[in-house]
């Protein structure tokens, strides 16, 4: 079954060129012309099948939780899509830092570096990214390579398929625990940690006006790990969905609204609503919803709570080079009486130096 949907998938009719010698030069130009569009779309339906294809073939049996979560990946899709790399164009590194729900013990903490650039007249993407997430005990590190290759499917658009690869440390930290009953044997001695492979994919379109885009994280090592416990489930399948688009309101007001949508089987499914304003091309401001819902997972409570919260966010270009970034999350849900919200700080490089006006702007 598996190989008649990669037929169905890859079979693609072929364009016939017929006999056309009494056309004129000019009508040839076009018709070669045509043909290697079409040669370039079918070779771009074939990865997109195969793409699609290796995910569903891929995803038996995983139950999981969520990876870290950002507030600010709306302008730095290499957090959730590797098919983003390259797309601003010009060499780009960012850190971010997030502290989720201040004053508990324990609280997740996330520190990432990443860093992307656009090679070969803009067909090709490269990029990488260090992550160290901890949570409580736990402490999770990881390192990947970004590759995209960047197709360009018409005047103004572009399909971006990106793959990146790369290893993740998963360690808990038994003496920060203390147990009810003591000894506990399910508890380490000191400090354990484990390795395993990793592997993301992801399709990434836009124009100037409209972007879209799916990726699927943690492809393969869920079996590498000889612990699981140790991993917190962590390393499972994460697929996200976004989509925004960018309208003027004026001479100097644009407007971008978005949305992401990541699935987890065995979670609700999460997603955010975002609606972002740039004002002179220098300051952005505007929020993000988020909360979930249970779509795929009929297995859930049916008491299982909403993970609402709402995050005011702003970006200011502070130089032609630096780009700084703030999000403070206030939760909606029970948290809301404790206090307990969370602050994202970013800070952005530009190597080549942004001009006021750019030829081809990015603004996803």
């Amino acid at each position: 079954m598996k190989s008649s949907m990669a037929e169905n998938i890859l079979r693609i009719p072929r364009v016939s060129r017929g006999s056309h010698a009494r056309l004129s030069l000019s009508l040839e130009g076009r018709s070669d012309l045509q043909n290697s569009n079409n040669n370039q779309m079918k070779t771009t339906f074939k990865i997109i099948g195969i793409t699609f294809l290796l995910a569903l073939m891929a995803t038996g049996g995983t139950f999981g939780q969520q990876l870290p979560q950002f507030s600010q990946y709306i302008f730095n899709g290499l957090h959730v899509n590797p098919g983003y790399a390259g797309y601003k164009g010009e060499p780009y590194i960012q850190s971010t830092f997030r502290s989720q729900w201040i004053r508990f013990p324990g609280s997740p903490e996330t520190f990432t570096v990443t860093a992307d650039l656009s090679a070969n007249e803009g067909t090709m993407g490269f990029g990488f990214s260090i992550l160290s997430d901890n949570i409580g005990p736990a402490r999770t590190n990881g390192g990947l390579l970004t590759y995209a290759y960047r197709i360009q499917t018409g005047r103004d658009s572009y399909l971006g398929l990106g793959v990146s690869a790369g290893v993740t440390e998963y360690a808990i930290d038994g003496s920060m625990l203390d147990p009810n009953d003591f000894p506990d044997s399910e508890i380490p001695d000191g400090r354990i940690n484990l390795f395993t492979p990793n592997l993301n994919s992801g399709l990434f379109f836009h124009t100037s006006k409209f972007y879209a885009g799916f990726s699927v994280y943690n492809m393969i090592g869920k079996r590498a790990l000889e612990r699981e416990d140790v991993a917190l489930a962590y390393h499972d399948f994460h697929y996200y969905l976004t989509a925004g688009a960018l309208f003027d309101l004026g001479s100097t007001v644009k407007f971008k609204p978005s949305f992401l949508i990541k699935e987890v089987k065995g979670a609700p499914t999460n997603y955010d609503i975002n609606a972002m304003f740039l004002f002179g091309e220098r300051i952005w401001l505007g929020g993000s919803y988020r909360s979930n819902m249970k779509i795929w997972n009929d297995n859930l409570p049916e008491n299982l709570s909403n993970r609402n919260a709402f995050a005011a966010i702003v970006e200011i270009f502070a130089t032609d080079r630096i780009r700084l970034g703030y999000a403070y999350d206030h939760n909606l849900n029970v948290l809301q009486d404790f206090r307990s919200n969370s602050h994202e700080l970013s800070v952005g490089f530009y190597m080549i130096p942004r001009r006021a006006v750019m030829k081809n702007q990015r603004w996803f």
